[in-house]
């Protein structure tokens, strides 16, 4: 886990190979990066550590990427956190569902680390 003065992106995921791939590629492009395996992790760390993004999972023990999510939403403080869900579900009310649970954007696994960079890009505003 690294920490600077700025803002990191929070990762969570309970596969550990889904986790570091994601978060040395987000690593490699700049960006400090914060792990967690649960979903109830992933929310403490979201209050504590206000990350610039969360990218959750949607299927985590505790608390699951959606639950996650829409406790983001729902808290004034944290509700401008940029959240991206990575997910197998693909099918359109997945989509759907996740889109009304507060993420601005949803990867379906398996996604390239490519795509993944070029959403935090666009998300951020970096190109």
């Amino acid at each position: 886990m690294a920490v600077s003065g700025s803002q990191p992106i929070l990762v969570a995921d309970d596969s550990a190979t889904i986790l570091a791939m994601v978060s040395s590629r987000l690593e490699r492009a700049g960006f400090d990066v914060v792990t967690a395996t649960r979903g109830d992790e992933a929310l403490a760390l979201v209050k504590q550590l206000r990350p610039r993004a969360a990218l959750l999972d949607v299927e985590m023990p505790g608390l699951d990427g959606m639950e996650v999510a829409r406790s983001i939403r729902s808290d004034p403080e944290l509700a401008k956190t940029l959240i991206v869900l990575l997910t197998a579900r693909d099918r359109p009310e997945d989509v759907e569902a996740g889109m009304a649970a507060g993420a601005d954007a949803y990867l379906t696994k398996p996604f390239s680390p490519q795509e993944l960079e070029a959403t935090i890009d666009k998300l951020l505003g970096r190109r």
